[in-house]
């Protein structure tokens, strides 16, 4: 199977989408670029590549609140499972480690699931970032806590209607 990646600028830095042609498999947010990112054809015109690009601009602008670009993340089991279950957390909304660890049947597996949410391999779009701590403080993003905290202020923004 082919494999096509693409970069974009975002108001929270540069990022890469990647694709199988057929969904996407990556969209990563995190610090200077690994070259692993990067493989395969660059080709910035693959449909869902382009999809993408064109649903995380009217993300960024407030237009768009959920995304309908098909997603493939590669991962276990486990891994699948907590992030089907933040797809299910709402624009502008968050939800705790134990909270969502609860809602997947696995009350005591809030540790496992923010190691499931941190090898989340499709950033923004499988909303990782609405995930807090108990306290509710901000902890967990491996985008870093400056752009978790955009993400939140910006959804929360235009959860509002402003």
């Amino acid at each position: 199977m082919s494999e096509f990646f693409t970069t974009m600028d975002s108001p929270i830095g540069e990022i890469v989408l990647r694709s199988d042609g057929t969904s996407l498999t990556g969209v990563f947010t995190h610090g200077p670029k690994p070259k692993k990112l990067r493989t395969g054809e660059q080709n910035p015109d693959d449909k869902v590549l382009a999809k993408a690009r064109k649903e995380l601009t009217a993300y960024y602008a407030g237009t768009l609140k959920e995304f309908k670009v098909p997603l493939a993340p590669e991962g276990t089991l486990f891994q699948q499972r907590v992030w089907r279950a933040l797809l299910e957390i709402p624009f502008g909304e968050t939800e705790s480690y134990g909270q969502l660890a609860r809602r997947i049947g696995s009350p005591n597996a809030a540790r496992a699931v923010g190691l499931a949410n941190g090898r989340n391999p499709i950033a923004i779009i499988i909303p990782c970032h609405r995930v807090i701590g108990s306290s509710g403080a901000l902890v967990g993003y491996g985008g870093g806590l400056p752009r978790k905290k955009w993400l939140l202020e910006h959804e929360a923004r235009f959860r509002a209607g402003v």
